[in-house]
């Protein structure tokens, strides 16, 4: 069986307060992509394998997240089947996408229809939790507010089909230590919800809280989010904590020049 993870883009990311448990509350808009991986899992009657091609994957893949989806599984659904993962990795990785969560997401769908578990949304996005903050967002996959550290979820009614994003990732590496390290957590100065129902707004006021130390550091990021602005987007936003920046635009922008080494992602949502 095979399904084709997609990418993610934050409309606006608050901040807001640091958390007992080391993680942060955040405020943000996911909205899906059209950017895509591809993923099949079909069932092995020898052994667990885990194969992938495209971009290369760095560490363990032992660790790897599609893993953790199925051993999660496996301890509630112990007569689950050995199983072969593929993954064809398209989305960059660690770059303020949600590939890698995207595809542990895709995997628990995959999975409950794969085996007929019967598992609804809710359950599913229960299992997703545990694997990481973005990965609840991916079981629905449609536009939702997200709080909390991102797993606690609520549906918005925002339709950007017909509009074109163009992404440009630089192939900068942001940690999660240096994208933190910039922020002071504090409530947001405009409500999300209140901005995003009026796109006139968004270029002041749908902010990211990453982007001023991060551009700090990294001032060609920043130049990337200038450039889409210049060429005519309405608006442009670094994705998460980055280094992943797009545009949107209501019209097609005349081509733009990239570095080579970028890379550039353009289509219509």
């Amino acid at each position: 069986m095979i399904c084709f993870p997609n990418a993610k883009i934050n409309l606006g990311l608050n901040i807001t307060s640091k958390r007992n448990d080391g993680y942060h509350e955040v405020e943000t808009c996911m909205y899906p992509i059209p950017l895509f991986d591809a993923l099949e899992i079909i069932v092995n009657n020898k052994k667990t394998n885990w194969t992938s091609s495209g971009l290369v994957i760095p560490g363990d893949p032992k660790d790897n997240l599609i893993l953790k989806a199925y051993q999660l599984l496996k301890k509630d659904f112990t007569n689950l089947p050995q199983i072969s993962i593929h993954l064809h990795k398209n989305i960059p990785m660690g770059a303020g996408l949600g590939g890698g969560s995207a595809d542990a997401a895709f995997a628990l769908n995959l999975m409950n229809n794969l085996f007929d578990l019967i598992l609804d949304d809710f359950f599913l996005e229960e299992y997703a939790a545990e694997i990481g903050s973005d990965c609840p967002f991916f079981i629905e996959n449609t536009p939702k507010i997200a709080k909390g550290r991102g797993e606690i979820l609520e549906k918005i009614s925002l339709n950007l089909k017909g509009e074109r994003i163009i992404l440009i990732n630089p192939g900068i590496h942001i940690g999660t230590k240096e994208a933190y390290a910039g922020v002071t957590p504090s409530p947001p100065k405009s409500k999300l919800k209140e901005v995003l129902a009026d796109k006139t707004r968004w270029k002041n006021e749908l902010v990211n809280d990453f982007e001023a130390s991060i551009f700090n550091n990294h001032p060609e990021i920043k130049e990337i989010k200038d450039k889409l602005y210049e060429n005519g987007a309405y608006y442009a936003s670094m994705s998460g904590s980055g280094s992943s920046v797009f545009g949107l635009f209501e019209n097609s922008p005349k081509k733009i020049e990239w570095d080579k080494n970028y890379f550039v992602f353009e289509a219509l949502l």
